[in-house]
């Protein structure tokens, strides 16, 4: 099992990876999507939520589908659907003690924008302790698991895989940076999101897994500093 004492560069999702599931905000996104795609598109509430899980599976983001399929432009949707109620989102002391303990960069890499970003490290008081945030926009729009955003992104912030860590809440988001040489950790919730990677095999390329990353990463700082639990 890999341990994270080489770690140099910690690499976070954002959405139910570095928040809590529990908080719920993609239902609020979901609802958003789908009656943008009601509005702009002209289909029925039950027709949108359809495009937008197909789109979501087949192209891995809904914008993306919207994008390829209906020439649509991003940036009216990004706004539209991060314009969400973030009052569920909590500052959490544990996670901003872990993260200040841990030694080296801690980036956001994430298929939501960096505005949506921002107001979510914001609520959990971590916002000073990132050094930078790549989104979906970073990404030319084209969403994990492509390989082509990863390799910007660590070409954007010259990033060593073989001293980076990656958190995120979807399976199939960790096989590439298991490819580049990262320590993958899987952040797991009991909560049901239906367009979320449901499959609890643990896969070759996790390395780790974790219901609760403010504890797992404290956990690691501790080891680090060689405190005791």
């Amino acid at each position: 099992m890999r341990g994270f004492d080489h770690i140099n560069t910690w690499v976070f999702d954002l959405d139910n990876t570095l928040y809590p599931a529990s908080c719920r905000l993609f239902d609020q996104m979901h609802v958003r999507m789908s009656d943008f795609i009601v509005q702009h598109l002209r289909v029925d509430h039950e027709q949108a939520c359809r495009m937008r899980r197909e789109y979501y599976l087949r192209h891995g983001t809904t914008l993306r589908g919207l994008m390829v399929e209906h020439d649509m432009k991003p940036d009216d949707f990004l706004e539209y659907v991060h314009d969400i109620d973030y009052d569920m989102v909590k500052a959490d002391s544990v996670l901003q003690s872990a993260l200040a303990k841990l030694p080296g960069r801690k980036l956001v890499f994430t298929n939501g924008s960096a505005g949506h970003a921002v107001r979510v490290m914001q609520r959990l008081g971590v916002d000073d302790h990132f050094d930078g945030v790549f989104d979906i926009v970073d990404s030319d729009y084209i969403p994990k698991p492509a390989r082509l955003p990863y390799d910007k992104f660590a070409g954007q912030f010259a990033i060593d895989g073989s001293r980076a860590a990656f958190f995120e809440d979807i399976a199939h988001n960790l096989e590439t940076p298991h490819a580049m040489g990262m320590t993958t950790v899987l952040v797991t919730s009991d909560e049901q999101f239906s367009d979320t990677d449901a499959d609890s095999q643990i896969h070759h390329y996790v390395h780790h897994t974790t219901p609760d990353l403010p504890n797992f990463l404290n956990g690691i700082a501790q080891s680090l500093h060689g405190e005791k639990r």
